[in-house]
């Protein structure tokens, strides 16, 4: 969470800084700030809210300067206030952090050095890393030796970037469990916490790897490990444009990503699905090829979003490949003494491939010799790197917070990973005419849009939702009332049809409404049934159906229609109409729903 940036170059860093800022707002804003180096001296500015605040505060402050490093706050300790805002200094001003991440040792560090003398403005854990650099700085230390010593001493996760007054030439960074890339260019080089920021201004980075400190300058970028020994690096090429992190015409970035989803959907299976051929090619997968043939048992781990495409990638490997396949949440997995049977194979899904409980149950599985597959939509990050091999989402970025084509992306690929994995090619050929065939299903979906948004109008004065599914919908619904939840705030649940009866028709009344996801296949019927018992209790029904299903419509007080497809693939086209109804009402009560409140787009802290 929160978001980092740095400069250093030929250009005036401010305006650099602040672009990045804006592309990173959605990692955090409840504050920002900005370090520059200005004629010798670092100046900080600071602002609570939005990156457009610190921008209106800078109007006529002259920050003119080559070098420095900017954040945007995601508040962990202490509230958004100006002196909680990142950047933090040390006593003498030489020295400005930013920081991600948590500094678990920090009260023990803060007593320390304030028995040190050293006085701390600020309520953060971040403020203890410029005071400790700063005390070795006084024990007659160069500046790459107290960094290191500071690094050793601090426990936890960072991603930290530092300017040093008394080196004007340089700009530091590094990172442990927090992510941390850095932009190549051509008399100048950028920093950041994710490479959305570095998009227009370079496609060549290099992601940090834990331990190491990068010591960037216009020229050049020397990357060394905490023994001071030199670390090689490798540059990657990013395959993301300007165009697709800009908004265009799209009010907002989460109504821009839903409608990229068809484009979305083939960008994933394009050049890896050949259905004429019968053939599923999936270049990341095929060094481990035959060691896919010996697995036996499947685990797919995740978080929010990604959790419920491991639900329904569950049902899909256990239905096309056979194999015994079970998910679980990773922030709850990375503690539990699970035992492993031989030919057990870890999945697991990421859009950032940074999300810091999922790198920790993947280090326990490396642990246990386990074979690691990844899923992850940004190339060279830490899940692309750990795991044994994987698949790229190919969604591009996703900007709003609230994931809506990563999780298509990732359905797709999950698809494509139980042919690839099958056994049995006999029935193969229909599924992947048919995984052709969904972005225009998807098209005509969105065609309804407008449809969706009046249905959105009639629902803002809700204050409960229920989402129900059976089979393959019954994740949907779970997702469709996360949407709902973090975009307009209002109380969703999503639940197995089958266990309303359990207890959440308690919750039924008049002022209770239902969506149901009812598409024609092997459980509608049950569906159905579970539809009647709501409307018995008065409970207003809105239903996701098949096109032409009267029987569904004539039970609804509205109906949305999708087209017909494989149960498998129902998902891709039944989230859609979800995506957009959770937009609709958040946008009609007024809120901004690229940055729902409290809410960051990469848990990169546990």
């Amino acid at each position: 969470m929160c978001g980092i940036v740095g400069y250093i170059g030929k250009e005036e860093a401010l305006p650099v800084l602040i672009n990045g800022l804006k592309a990173l707002e959605y990692r955090g804003y409840d504050s920002a700030g900005v370090a520059i180096l200005v004629d010798g001296e670092i100046k900080v500015k600071k602002s609570v809210g939005q990156v457009k605040v610190l921008e209106k505060d800078l109007e006529h402050e002259k920050f003119l300067g080559h070098l420095g490093i900017g954040h945007t706050r995601w508040a962990t300790h202490g509230a958004p206030t100006e002196s909680n805002a990142h950047p933090h200094t040390d006593c003498s001003g030489r020295i400005s952090v930013v920081h991600n991440g948590i500094i678990e040792n920090y009260k023990e560090l803060k007593k320390y050095l304030e028995t040190a003398g050293h006085k701390f403005t600020s309520e953060t854990d971040t403020e203890v890393v410029p005071h400790l650099i700063e005390n070795f700085l006084k024990q007659g230390n160069n500046f790459d030796t107290a960094l290191i010593d500071t690094l050793k001493m601090v426990k936890g996760a960072y991603a930290l970037a530092i300017i040093d007054r008394d080196n004007p030439e340089t700009l530091y960074a590094t990172k442990l469990s927090s992510p941390l890339v850095v932009g190549a260019g051509v008399g100048e080089n950028f920093l950041a916490s994710d490479p959305s920021a570095l998009i227009g201004k370079t496609k060549k980075v290099i992601y940090l790897k834990d331990g190491e400190i990068a010591k960037i300058n216009s020229r050049d970028i020397r990357v060394i490990n905490l023994e001071k020994e030199v670390s090689p690096f490798e540059i990657i090429q990013l395959e993301w444009n300007l165009e697709q992190a800009q908004k265009g015409d799209y009010p907002h970035f989460m109504l821009k990503e839903i409608f990229e989803g068809p484009e979305v959907v083939r960008a994933t299976f394009r050049g890896r699905v050949r259905s004429s051929k019968n053939l599923v090619k999936l270049g990341g997968l095929e060094q481990v090829r035959e060691r896919l043939k010996e697995v036996k048992r499947i685990i797919i781990l995740a978080c929010g979003t990604s959790y419920y495409a491991g639900l329904i990638g569950e049902y899909l490997f256990e239905e096309i490949t056979k194999l015994p396949t079970e998910v679980h949440f990773a922030s709850e997995f990375r503690y539990r003494d699970e035992p492993f049977d031989e030919g057990t194979a870890v999945i697991v899904i990421s859009q950032s491939g940074e999300t810091a409980d999922t790198l920790a149950v993947l280090e326990k599985a490396k642990k246990q010799d386990l074979l690691t597959l990844g899923i992850v939509n940004t190339v060279g990050s830490t899940i692309a790197r750990e795991t044994d091999a994987g698949v790229y989402n190919h969604a591009g970025p996703e900007i709003g917070v609230a994931s809506t084509k990563a999780f298509l992306s990732q359905l797709t690929v999950l698809i494509m990973m139980a042919i690839y994995l099958s056994k049995d090619k006999s029935s193969t050929k229909v599924i992947l005419k048919e995984l052709e065939d969904i972005p225009a299903k998807i098209e005509k979906i969105l065609a309804q849009s407008d449809n969706i948004k009046k249905l959105a109008e009639k629902c803002r004065g809700y204050d409960n939702f229920l989402f129900l599914g059976r089979r393959y919908n019954y994740p949907v619904a779970l997702e469709g009332a996360l949407k709902l939840k973090e975009i307009s705030y209002i109380h969703a649940e999503g639940y197995g049809a089958g266990e309303m009866k359990h207890g959440p028709i308690a919750m039924i009344s008049e002022d209770f409404p239902t969506m149901a996801i009812i598409p024609q296949n092997s459980v509608s019927d049950k569906m159905l049934s579970n539809i009647e018992e709501i409307k018995a209790r008065k409970g207003p029904v809105f239903v996701i159906a098949t096109e032409g299903d009267e029987r569904s419509a004539s039970l609804a007080n509205e109906v949305i229609y999708v087209p017909k497809t494989l149960e498998p693939f129902e998902p891709l086209l039944t989230i859609v109409p979800l995506q957009l109804f959770a937009y609709y009402v958040g946008t009609n009560k007024g809120f901004d729903v690229d940055k729902p409140r409290n809410l960051a787009k990469s848990v990169t802290v546990e």
